[in-house]
C-alpha cells in the first residue's frame, strides 16, 4: 500500500495509534507509539528520532541519536491491539541522522543488502525463504537465577509428567513424550488457539499452509507459513513471534521459542526452505539431477554445508540451541544432504516434484535467531557455493543415526556448542563480507556479545551440577 491508501484506511478504521517497529541486532522487536496525526508524508521523509544506545547492538551512547525510517509498504493493522485503540504497525529501517545513510548494524538493512548482492551477481534476482518455526505453549513458567538459587519450573496440562497429578479429576488425556505429532482432541488441547493464530497471521498478510501439534509433549506446536522474499520473510517472522506470544497470553498461557525448554523430549527447530529465481523462473530444478536439483542448486548446497558452522552462529545463536543439536537424538546434525532423509542437515523435499517447488531445506536452525541475519548468512553461504562451484559430496539416503560407528563418525557434524560456532565464525566469515552485506563492525560486535553470553553462562552453577557434584 502507498501512503495515501494507508491514510485513507486509517481514517476508515478510526486508527488513533501508530506503532513504529524496529528489530535490534539480536532479534528483539521494539516499538515506538505515535499519535495517528503524526504519521505524515513528512515523517516518512524525515524519520522519527530514538535513542539507539538503548537497543542491543546499536550505537554507543556518544552517538546514540538515530532515526526510524518507516517502510510504508509494511503498514498493517495489528490484530493484537485492543478493540478500544485500533493500531497501525509499520516496520522501520534505521538511519544515521547526520549522514542519512542506512545504519550498518540494522539487521533489516543487512537482509536488504543480501538481496541486493544476489542481484548484482547475476545468479538470480529473487531469493525465497520459508521457515518452519516451532514453539511451545505452557500453562505455567517460573524461573530464577541468583547468587544462592537457580531453578526453572514449567508445566502444561498436556504434559506426560502430569499423568498422576490430582486434577480433581485427572482425565488422563496426556501426550506421551515424543508422541505429540498431530493428535486430535482431547489430547491436543491447543487446536483452537493455534487457529486463532492462523487468522491473525492472515490479517497481517501472511499465508498459512498447515498447523498442528508437534512431536514433544507439553504444548509444542507449529504453524507453517508460505515462503516470501528474504527481507519480507524476516518481517513476517517478527509478526509470527508477536502473534504467537500475544494469542497465547490472551488465553492465560505463555509461548516460547526457546530451542530446548524440556529435557528428554524434542526441542524447537526452524527448518528453513530456500530457492532462487531469475526472471521469474525457478533455477534450482533439473529433471536429470539428483532429487531434481540443478548443478547451481547443488553448488548452493555445497556452500551451505561448507559454511554451516559459521552460519549457525547466527541461525542457532544461543547456548540452549546446542542442547537440541545433539548427535543421534533428534536434530539433524550431520553436514550432508539427502532426498527426504530427515537425519541430514540439508533435505530436498519431495512432496511436490514441480520445478516451482524445487527447494533445499536447511534443518539445524532454530527460532531463537534473528531471522534477518540468519537468512542473510544462509544466502551468502549459498552464493559462495555457486560462485566457487563447491560440491556437497555424495548424498546419503540412509538413516544416518543407524550407520556403523566408523562410517557415522566420518560424517562432518554441526558445532557441538555455541563456543564452537562462534569460533567457526571467527575463522570463516569472508563469504559474509562479500558485497558489504555484513561488515567487520557488525561481526566484531556480534562476536563480542556472544563471547560475553558464553562467559556469563559458564560462570553459573546449574541445578544438575549440584546433583552430579555436590558430594564429590
Amino acid at each position: 500500500m502507498g501512503y495515501d491508501e494507508v491514510k485513507q484506511l486509517m481514517e476508515e478504521r478510526g486508527v488513533r495509534r501508530v506503532e513504529l517497529r524496529v528489530t535490534d541486532l539480536f532479534g528483539r522487536w521494539q516499538q515506538f507509539a505515535i499519535p495517528a496525526e503524526r504519521f505524515t508524508a513528512g515523517l516518512l521523509e524525515s524519520g522519527q528520532g530514538f535513542d539507539g544506545s538503548s537497543l542491543r547492538g546499536f550505537q554507543e551512547i556518544q552517538d546514540s541519536d538515530m532515526l526510524l525510517m518507516p517502510d510504508v509498504e509494511t503498514a498493517v493493522f495489528d490484530p493484537m491491539s485492543s478493540a478500544q485503540v485500533p493500531t497501525l504497525a509499520v516496520i522501520c529501517d534505521v538511519a544515521d541522522p547526520i549522514t542519512r545513510s542506512t545504519y550498518s548494524r540494522d539487521p533489516r538493512h543487512i537482509a536488504q543488502k543480501a538481496e541486493e548482492y544476489l542481484r548484482s551477481t547475476g545468479i538470480a534476482d529473487t531469493a525465497y525463504f520459508g521457515p518452519e518455526s516451532e514453539f511451545f505453549i505452557f500453562d505455567d513458567v517460573r524461573y530464577e537465577q541468583g547468587q544462592s538459587t537457580s531453578f526453572y519450573h514449567l508445566d502444561s496440562v498436556e504434559a506426560h509428567w502430569n499423568s498422576g497429578r490430582d486434577e480433581e479429576p485427572n482425565l488422563a488425556y496426556k501426550i506421551p513424550g515424543k508422541e505429540g505429532y498431530s493428535p486430535v482432541a482431547p489430547f491436543d488441547t491447543l487446536s483452537d488457539i493455534r487457529w486463532e493464530m492462523h487468522e491473525a497471521m492472515h490479517a497481517v498478510g501472511m499465508s498459512t499452509e498447515v498447523g498442528h501439534h508437534e512431536v514433544s509433549t507439553a504444548g509444542q506446536g507449529e504453524i507453517a507459513t508460505r515462503y516470501a522474499t528474504l527481507t519480507r520473510r524476516g518481517d513476517y517472522n517478527q509478526w509470527y513471534k508477536h502473534i504467537v506470544r500475544n494469542v497465547a497470553k490472551r488465553h492465560g498461557k505463555v509461548a516460547t521459542f526457546m530451542p530446548k525448554p524440556i529435557f528428554g523430549d524434542n526441542g524447537t527447530g526452524m527448518h528453513t526452505h530456500m530457492s532462487l529465481r531469475k526472471d521469474g523462473e525457478p533455477i534450482f530444478f533439473d529433471a536429470n539431477g539428483y532429487a531434481g536439483l540443478s548443478a547451481l542448486a547443488r553448488h548452493f548446497v555445497g556452500g551451505l554445508l561448507r559454511h554451516a558452522p559459521a552460519v549457525l552462529a547466527f541461525a542457532a545463536p544461543t547456548t540452549n540451541s546446542y542442547k537440541r543439536l545433539v548427535p543421534g537424538f533428534e536434530a539433524p546434525v550431520n553436514l550432508v544432504y539427502s532426498m527426504r532423509n530427515r537425519s541430514a542437515a540439508v533435505r530436498i523435499p519431495t512432496y511436490d516434484l514441480s520445478p516451482e517447488a524445487k527447494r533445499v531445506e536447511f534443518r539445524p536452525p532454530d527460532p531463537s535467531c534473528n531471522a534477518y541475519l540468519a537468512f542473510a548468512a544462509m544466502l551468502m553461504a549459498g552464493i559462495d557455493g555457486i560462485q566457487n562451484q563447491i560440491e556437497p559430496g555424495d548424498p546419503i539416503d540412509r538413516n544416518i543415526y543407524e550407520l556403523p560407528g566408523e562410517e557415522a563418525n566420518a560424517i562432518p557434524k554441526v558445532p557441538g556448542s555455541l563456543p564452537e560456532a562462534i569460533a567457526a565464525l571467527e575463522t570463516d566469515h569472508d563469504f559474509l563480507l562479500a558485497g558489504g552485506v555484513f561488515t567487520e563492525d557488525v561481526l566484531d560486535l556480534y562476536l563480542d556479545w556472544k563471547r560475553e553470553e558464553i562467559s556469563e553462562h559458564g560462570q553459573r552453577p546449574t541445578p544438575y551440577e549440584f546433583e552430579m557434584y555436590f558430594h564429590v
